[in-house]
């Protein structure tokens, strides 16, 4: 006769889901070798993070040079940007959930094999629709390479140094996001558009070997692959994306964008109702209850819908009206791009002493003034000393957001639910990212347009405006994250979810 056993109650249950996730990050932790192990993780997290993030934005002013090789229409060479930002947006969850299931580090080098390969491949394309193939391929592998970094990177830095590790990864990041139009204007300038894409090849040859050998593997503890909801919110994620990347070209009334933008719309939200009832979903709606979580993601989404947008028409204002050719206008984007790397160390250790509600709330504010500041003196003649000030506000804001609101985010959670909430995160800032595009790219349109330095003041002063308001919004956001502590906050959003069920 077998002996009954009592099921085990939430504080008890949790406790040990807490301590099976810190002995895999541990173990993590040991394999890699401790303080070098964390040394080695933040390299080589940042590198991969900065390849995959630069590949946003890197193709942007190589675009002519492009089109005189290959050929194409102007919706082909549209392509070449939309085909990554898609493909890396709406599986970004998925990889995240991959890793959590068969291990963060295997997965972490199988995307950074694909995302290298493709990159060989996008440089030796033989036609526009080859080289939009590849920069597909590309976003594959980035989607599960880039929420990997952070869960690596957490498991390998003890918890009280994460703010500084958090503040240099961000700043690596921030300066590939922000600083991609120069380098792929430099490298399109002096050599050749190829090697916007060779440039990845050297990096990922040598970081393969390096995560092999220095990254601690780690799992999420009970971790469940979700093909229902892994489904319904890539295809619906793939739908808004679409039809947010088209807005501008073809209108926000037509038949394509509508269609993405409903049937995308109405995929989400079967998969909110499914994170709502389903046992083991791959994004547990639960987490949104934590006032920490749901304040932190969109700051991140209302950041990006903000700044992306203002960056993309900010860069074609300093060519196509102020006359800047792109190496030039990337330069003098400098004051902008660089501050991520002097300000982002500070601010993750701002963080880790004042807490990073105050740090993020900050920089978002201050970002908001920058865009605003550009918005008093933008005109076809505003001199480059006149825009210096606005680039260095916004280039400080961006900054003071990135690293605490990272070590936010990582704090809102369990340690074994890290890798979805960092996938959820980075998707969430995909979606703003374009969103900003087409928002603010549809009111310069409807306000100004290209023919003239001036008619494109026009349209770009109301634009500035719009997405100064939208970070307003976002400052707003971060305010309402609940003081020093997400963890708690994240464990008290539903403490019978902790419960162990027993087992047959």
């Amino acid at each position: 006769m077998s002996t009954p056993t009592a099921e085990p109650g939430p504080k008890a249950t949790e406790n040990g889901a807490k301590e099976a996730a810190n002995a895999s990050a541990k173990a993590a932790a040991k394999a890699s070798g401790g303080t070098s192990g964390a040394t080695w993780a933040l390299i080589i997290t940042s590198v991969a993070g900065f390849m995959a993030a630069l590949d946003n934005l890197v193709v942007t002013t190589a675009l002519p040079s492009i089109r005189r090789d290959l050929g194409g229409s102007l919706s082909d060479l549209e392509w070449t940007v939309n085909a990554y930002t898609l493909t890396f947006a709406v599986l970004l969850m998925f990889g995240a959930a991959l890793g959590d299931r068969f291990g963060r580090r295997r997965l972490f080098l199988a995307g950074l094999t694909v995302f290298t390969g493709a990159s060989a491949a996008a440089a030796m394309a033989p036609g526009i629709g080859e080289l939009i193939a590849a920069r597909a391929v590309q976003g594959v592998g980035a989607a599960v390479m880039m929420p990997l970094t952070l869960t690596l990177l957490t498991a390998a830095v003890p918890a009280e140094r994460r703010g500084m590790a958090y503040g240099i990864w961000g700043a690596v990041n921030g300066l590939a996001v922000a600083g991609g139009p120069l380098i792929g204007g430099s490298l399109t300038q002096h050599i050749s558009w190829h090697w916007i894409f060779w440039l990845n090849v050297p990096l990922g040859v040598v970081l393969l070997p390096l995560a092999r050998l220095r990254l601690g593997e780690s799992t999420a503890p009970g971790a469940r692959l979700d093909a229902k909801g892994t489904a319904l919110v890539s295809l619906g994620l793939f739908g808004i994306v679409y039809a947010l990347v088209n807005a501008t070209s073809h209108g926000w009334t037509s038949g394509r964008v509508l269609a993405g933008l409903i049937g995308g719309s109405v995929l989400v939200a079967a998969f909110i109702r499914y994170g709502q009832v389903a046992r083991n979903p791959m994004l547990p709606m639960r987490m949104f209850r934590s006032r920490g979580f749901a304040a932190v993601n969109a700051a991140g989404l209302l950041m990006f819908t903000g700044m992306f947008g203002s960056i993309f028409l900010l860069s074609q204002f300093l060519q196509n009206a102020i006359g800047y050719g792109p190496t030039e206008a990337g330069l003098r984007m400098l004051p902008w791009t660089g501050m991520p790397m002097i300000v982002a160390p500070i601010a993750g250790y701002l963080s880790d002493r004042v807490g990073g509600r105050p740090v993020a709330a900050a920089g978002l504010a201050l970002q908001a003034v920058g865009l605003g500041w550009f918005a008093l003196i933008v005109s076809a003649h505003v001199s480059y000393a006149a825009q210096l000030p606005a680039l260095i506000i916004s280039g400080t804001g961006m900054a003071l957001f990135i690293a605490p609101a990272t070590n936010l985010l990582m704090s809102s959670v369990r340690p074994a639910e890290q890798g979805i909430a960092s996938g959820a995160n980075n998707a969430l800032r995909e979606i703003g990212g374009a969103l900003g595009i087409a928002l603010l790219g549809s009111i310069f349109s409807s306000r100004g347009g290209y023919r003239t330095p001036a008619l494109f003041a026009d349209g770009l002063v109301p634009a500035l405006w719009v997405g100064a308001a939208i970070l307003v919004a976002g400052t707003a956001a971060a305010l309402a994250y609940p003081g020093r502590g997400g963890r708690a906050d994240a464990r008290d959003a539903d403490p019978a979810a902790l419960e162990l069920r027993p087992t047959a």
